[in-house]
C-alpha cells in the first residue's frame, strides 16, 4: 500500500516550514509502523517531499509491536540513492528493521553520509542501532529504547532517559509515546539545515 496520512496529535506547526526540503525515511521489513507513518505525515504536512528508501524493492512489512501490520511501497533503493540528494534522514525503529539495516553496507553508508555532509538525522526507538554501525554516535548525547543503552554507551555515546534529545542536528527518542516531541524536533532540525557539529 502507499503511505497514507495518519491522524496527527500534539501541537504541530503546520506552516510550510520544510518547503523545498527532501527527507529520506530509511526502513526495511519489521519497522514499527507508527514510527514511520506519524513522522512521515508530520514532515509531509510541514511541506517536505518525503521518500521511502530501503535495501528491499517493491514493498516492506510494517509491524504493530509483534504483529504484522501494513505493507508500504518503496520509492528508492538504498544502493542507488545518495545523501547528497536529501536534506535529512529519519530512522524508524522496530527490532527487526534496524537489525537488518545495520547488516546492509549500502544502508550504513547512506546513513554515514548524512553525518559527513552535516545534515540532520532523526532516529527513534531501536533506530540508533544503525547509527552505531555507521560509527556516528561517539561523543554524542542520545536516547533510545532502553535495551540499546549499553550498545550506545559502548559505542561512545552519552545515553540519557529522556523523551527527546537533540544534539547538533541529531534527534533521538525512546518509543512511540514520544512521537509528538520527536516529530516536532525533527521538523525543527530539518528546517534549520546543516549543523557543523553533525559529522562522522
Amino acid at each position: 500500500m502507499l503511505l497514507q496520512p495518519c491522524r496527527i496529535t500534539g501541537d504541530f506547526n503546520m506552516s510550510k516550514t520544510l518547503d523545498g526540503k527532501r527527507i529520506a525515511f530509511l526502513a526495511t521489513d519489521g519497522f514499527e509502523q507508527v514510527e514511520l507513518t506519524q513522522p512521515w505525515d508530520a514532515i509531509k504536512n510541514a511541506g517536505a517531499d518525503v521518500v521511502l528508501v530501503s535495501p528491499e524493492s517493491g514493498t516492506i512489512q510494517g509491524m504493530n509491536h509483534d504483529e504484522k501490520a501494513d505493507k508500504f511501497k518503496v520509492d528508492e533503493n538504498a544502493g542507488s540513492v545518495s545523501a547528497e540528494n536529501f536534506d535529512g534522514l529519519v530512522l524508524p525503529g522496530g527490532v527487526a528493521n534496524p537489525d537488518a539495516l545495520r547488516m546492509c553496507d549500502d544502508s550504513v553508508s547512506f546513513v554515514r553520509d548524512f553525518f559527513k555532509q552535516h545534515k540532520p538525522v532523526a532516529a527513534i526507538c531501536h533506530g540508533p542501532w544503525t547509527l552505531i554501525e555507521a560509527d556516528v554516535v561517539r561523543g554524542r548525547k542520545v536516547t533510545s529504547w532502553p535495551s540499546l543503552k549499553t550498545d550506545l554507551t559502548n559505542a561512545g555515546a552519552e545515553w540519557v532517559d529522556q523523551e527527546c534529545v537533540v544534539d547538533e542536528g541529531l534527534v533521538t527518542s525512546r518509543k512511540p509515546d514520544d512521537l509528538d516531541a520527536f516529530c516536532a524536533k525533527a521538523i525543527e532540525e530539518f528546517a534549520e539545515g546543516k549543523h557543523a557539529q553533525q559529522t562522522a
